[in-house]
């Protein structure tokens, strides 16, 4: 279950951050839920960063690579394609 606490510390963590991940390239959104590991959901609370498409590490620059947390904050980063506007 969800901690009132937890929930309130990732969602705080996002209100700093949001505008910084959203310049990235291929972000487009973020959101607060659990991790997402080969398909399955996991029991780890974490911030969500939407990308329009994964992609190797490799093929990034080291400054378009997404932190894998953020302040104390796990980053789980999900692909969804595109959204239309």
């Amino acid at each position: 279950m969800i901690g009132a606490r937890q929930m309130a510390e990732i969602a705080s963590v996002q209100k700093r951050y949001d505008a910084s991940l959203m310049r990235f390239p291929n972000v487009v959104g973020t959101g607060i839920g659990y991790r997402q590991r080969k398909g399955q959901t996991v029991d780890e609370l974490c911030l969500i960063v939407l990308v329009s498409q994964k992609l190797k590490r490799s093929d990034l620059p080291d400054d378009a690579v997404l932190p894998s947390e953020l302040d104390g904050a796990p980053v789980d980063v999900v692909e969804t394609g595109a959204f239309a506007v």
